[in-house]
């Protein structure tokens, strides 16, 4: 890692330190970029939300390329602020939820290999091993602990935020680069070995880390192929016969291709791989 990433890293910890309990003056204010956490009832603190803005954006393979899944390009009008997970949910954060509801907790690392794919790491490693019914559980366990709507982000909300304002195919310019995420070719100590720990790479500049690599990220929506009839407000786009869950943001184990923020992943709703996990949106 380089000097540059070890200060972000550390930036990222001692900040996570510090992130106050949400007050009701600033969620009403919505500072873009603003980071709180709400209380869970024992008094602990809930994950860092960062406020995302309201805005309009071209979603899909603005400049070309791309899969078929991914098109046709088109505008989306998100009409409201809304928060987000600075960091993908930790092992840290999934097992406290694990232990009061009573679920098992999944494994960190590869569950059907030998000794070097498991035993990653917990704490402030991304959960893995989840599916989108274990996301959408653990989203109705927050909303209950801290009386606030907490929810998977639909996929519009996931592009808009991932994109961080910019239209380039990654957050930080055209091409996946060297060093800046976690990927199968992104130039990282980890790149498809296994998951870093979160934030480990710049954020994007909405404040958020890890939007491209790292894990997959569930979303509400249900698959479709393309982008014909698709909502233009960021809601999820659901029903169709295809009653899988669209993923987003790409992998340790991904292409760089498949890290774009445009790119797009599917999986049924039960499905648990090594390489899947999610973050969280709140409503404002």
């Amino acid at each position: 890692m380089t000097n540059l990433y070890r200060l972000a890293a550390g930036a990222a910890l001692a900040a996570s330190l510090f992130a106050m309990p949400a007050t009701a003056a600033e969620i009403k204010k919505g500072q873009v970029g603003s980071v709180f956490r709400d209380r869970l009832k024992d008094g602990s603190a809930g994950p860092e939300m960062v406020v995302i803005p309201s805005g309009r954006f071209r979603m899909g393979a603005i400049f070309g390329g791309g899969d078929p899944d991914e098109k046709p390009v088109h505008w989306v009008v998100i009409p409201r602020a809304f928060s987000m997970g600075k960091y993908e949910v930790t092992f840290e954060e999934y097992d406290r939820f694990c232990s009061v509801t009573g679920r098992e907790k999944p494994k960190d690392g590869r569950r059907w290999f030998g000794p070097l794919s498991r035993d990653w790491g917990r704490g402030r490693m991304p959960v893995m091993n989840v599916s989108w019914d274990d996301a959408d559980a653990y989203t109705k366990w927050l909303s209950a602990q801290t009386g606030q709507k907490y929810r998977l982000p639909s996929e519009a909300e996931w592009e808009f935020a991932a994109r961080g304002g910019k239209d380039t195919p990654f957050w930080w310019g055209g091409t996946a680069g060297k060093n800046r995420a976690n990927c199968k070719g992104c130039g990282s100590k980890w790149d498809k070995k296994k998951a870093a720990p979160v934030g480990s790479f710049a954020a994007n500049p909405y404040g958020l880390f890890d939007t491209a690599g790292n894990v997959w990220e569930w979303c509400v929506d249900t698959w479709h192929d393309g982008y014909d009839g698709a909502p233009a407000n960021g809601t999820p786009w659901l029903g169709g016969e295809d009653t899988r869950r669209v993923q987003r943001g790409g992998s340790f184990g991904s292409k760089p291709r498949y890290i774009r923020s445009s790119a797009r992943g599917r999986g049924a709703s039960d499905g648990r791989y090594v390489y899947l996990g999610f973050r969280v949106l709140r409503e404002l």
